[in-house]
């Protein structure tokens, strides 16, 4: 399998142009386009033990939801661990794509999956953007029926396996409308109010955005890692679904760096 074709796959379901304009996402280190692809490594985000897991389980590329490299390097000397996994990722002849906000943006993207977790129906992006295809930021969409607010939280906390989850005051309000967005979302909340949802979660957002709003709706905080990780469902799929002879493993590893006591 040539790695033109596995990225051109990657490219159909998330094409390139769909990322926003800040992100960096694409092939980022090798591998030449007729180039064979021996494996290919899932996960979220990009450490020196996760190449050290594709060198051991065979596999020459990573495909990652967080870009390795967002800003350009102007010395690799090792001295950061984005130094260091580029030195080691080139040493071992593995290539490195990431697919971020164009795969947040796509239609049956990260955001999608997180609702089809929850068990939301009817869903549709939260703010659409101008494109060539369907995509947008976020998405909003309604469980078969109302749930309490406490038991929603808790069923979240089991559905991603959240260790902290952090929310505003509880006020007896029937979750049915929720909207949501994977990652550093809090930029949506307005449009959440707007849109009537009874719920917005998103992975993180800043502290001063939960003033004002425990009237409005029920606003809670996933963790980003938490809330992201079923991106690599969405690549293990869509890889399988082309490349059914293609050896696809997902890390074993948990790349989350928060901790909690």
């Amino acid at each position: 399998m040539k790695a033109k074709q596995i990225l051109d796959a990657l490219e159909q379901y998330a094409p390139l142009p769909l990322q926003d304009s800040f992100d960096n996402a694409g092939l980022q280190i090798g591998l030449t386009e007729e180039q064979e692809v021996t494996g290919a490594l899932l996960c979220l985000d990009v450490t020196e033990d996760v190449i050290d897991e594709a060198v051991r389980k065979g596999c020459n590329l990573i495909v990652a939801h967080h870009p390795l490299l967002f800003h350009g390097l102007k010395s690799i000397t090792g001295k950061t661990y984005v130094e260091r996994c580029v030195v080691k990722a080139i040493k071992n002849g593995v290539g490195i794509y990431a697919a971020h906000t164009n795969l947040d943006n796509a239609q049956g993207g990260v955001n999608y999956r997180i609702a089809e977790k929850i068990g939301l129906d009817n869903i549709a992006f939260l703010e659409t953007k101008q494109s060539l295809m369907p995509s947008g930021a976020g998405v909003i969409g309604v469980l078969p029926e109302a749930e309490d607010e406490e038991p929603f939280l808790n069923r979240l906390k089991t559905l991603f396996d959240i260790k902290c989850l952090r929310h505003n005051a509880l006020c007896g309000r029937k979750i049915r409308k929720v909207a949501l967005c994977g990652g550093a979302g809090g930029f949506l909340l307005d449009n959440a109010i707007k849109q009537g949802a009874d719920a917005f979660l998103t992975g993180e957002m800043r502290y001063h955005d939960y003033f004002g709003h425990d009237g409005d709706l029920l606003i809670a905080e996933m963790g980003h890692y938490e809330s992201e990780q079923y991106t690599m469902d969405i690549f293990e799929d869509m890889l399988r679904r082309h490349f059914p002879e293609l050896k696809i493993e997902k890390t074993s590893l948990n790349t989350n760096p928060i901790y909690y006591l």
